[in-house]
């Protein structure tokens, strides 16, 4: 990549407070999966419970990204952003001042949660509207590296809920979401390169298009991994290792400090070699990794190295995922970033809730780890499938200046 030319070509004001509203965002997004093990006790959870308490926020941002990705086409990602901002914060002080008592509780709470998790849909237009096509993967990827506010989660929550109570850890958490907020305010600036909105029927007309399906599922693999776990591993490292809160979220921040560091490299490698080569070979390292953990490694350290194997492959994928939806829907970045953030939330929604479940009804997590290596090996497949004829339609040398 030409440094001088990247820097040149974009807003890197823009680009700064889109990765700082993401990380922020994300961070308090998936906050309940850090303190499952401080909830779960006071509120005498089972398995299930648990799973479907970190696995909420998860659909419901999914869900919300289509409606935030329409919002960021009427609105522009700004206003869009800032309004999402809101939201969060004030069901994060209401959580703080009223308490959350009950299992239901949680559920509520984590439906507001999700508009955290809907900030993708911001995020990444904001970012991607100001570069131009063969500086997309690395753009994207440097925004999409908010993904490391899930680390931030998994690395203080549970020390901050051991020290002040699970409670007053949403109120802790609205001191940084201001900072970010007001920095956002400042710095961010919708790009000039804005399409006009359009009528709902017309957003959705790019569900017609094959492609959209295609790249919806090969998101909800990557991205559903990378979430799905960093929800989860918390509860997982807590029950199948009996490791205490805070150790437990010290591994979960290692694995997912891997996943999220290295969505921009995953960006920045697909600009250089192609989404397609470095989806491909992501592919084949996150089925295998998924499989062997499915194994019930004997050693915490040995599950923890496959674990961040993983998230390095889910995080590099993500990267290379978005290096080649803005090359396919540049005209609809808007509504296929909903669209796609969506099905990556459902797919994190599906491996959260399934560990649970699996845990419950057969005593192991084998049968939710290996249903989504299978997801990676059919993602694999109809990723080959589909390679020729992206290269030479839309994909081709004639058609855009990046690698595909």
């Amino acid at each position: 990549m030409d440094k001088k030319s990247f820097l040149q070509s974009g807003h890197m004001p823009t680009l700064l407070a889109a990765f700082l509203y993401f990380d922020l965002a994300f961070m308090v997004w998936v906050i309940l999966g850090p303190l499952a093990v401080q909830i779960s006790a006071d509120l005498q959870l089972t398995h299930a419970q648990k799973g479907l308490m970190v696995a909420l926020p998860v659909l419901a941002g999914a869900i919300l990204r289509v409606v935030m990705g329409l919002l960021v086409d009427h609105l522009k990602p700004k206003l869009s952003g800032a309004i999402g901002q809101v939201i969060v914060m004030a069901a994060l002080f209401y959580a703080w001042q009223f308490g959350v008592h009950s299992f239901q509780g949680t559920l509520i709470l984590g439906l507001f949660l999700g508009v955290a998790g809907a900030s993708f849909a911001v995020a990444l237009p904001l970012a991607s509207r100001w570069y131009p096509a063969e500086h997309q993967g690395t753009a994207l990827g440097i925004a999409g590296a908010g993904n490391s506010g899930t680390a931030l989660a998994a690395l203080l929550a549970p020390s901050l809920a051991a020290t002040y109570g699970w409670s007053n850890v949403f109120g802790i958490m609205l001191i940084p979401l201001a900072i970010v907020f007001v920095i956002y305010l400042v710095l961010a600036k919708d790009a000039p390169e804005c399409p006009p909105p359009k009528r709902l029927v017309e957003y959705l007309a790019v569900l017609k298009d094959k492609d959209a399906w295609w790249f919806m599922f090969f998101y909800a693999v990557t991205f559903g991994g990378f979430v799905g776990l960093a929800s989860s591993l918390t509860i997982y490292f807590n029950t199948q290792y009996e490791l205490d809160a805070k150790t437990a979220g010290f591994f979960t921040a290692a694995c997912v400090f891997a996943g999220s560091l290295v969505r921009p490299i995953g960006g920045n490698v697909a600009d250089r070699i192609g989404g397609i080569k470095s989806l491909t070979a992501m592919y084949v390292v996150a089925a295998t990794a998924l499989a062997l953990v499915s194994s019930n490694l004997s050693s915490n350290y040995a599950a923890l190295a496959v674990f961040v194997v993983a998230m390095l492959a889910l995080g590099m994928g993500n990267g290379a995922v978005f290096q080649l939806v803005p090359q396919r829907f540049r005209k609809e970045i808007g509504v296929m970033t909903g669209l796609v953030g969506m099905a990556g939330g459902i797919g994190g929604f599906w491996l959260a809730s399934s560990l649970g479940y699996s845990r419950q009804l057969t005593g192991s997590y084998q049968a939710g780890f290996l249903i989504f290596s299978a997801l990676a090996i059919a993602a694999l497949i109809g990723l080959t499938a589909v390679k020729t004829r992206w290269r030479t339609t839309w994909g081709a040398a004639h058609m855009t200046t990046a690698r595909i």
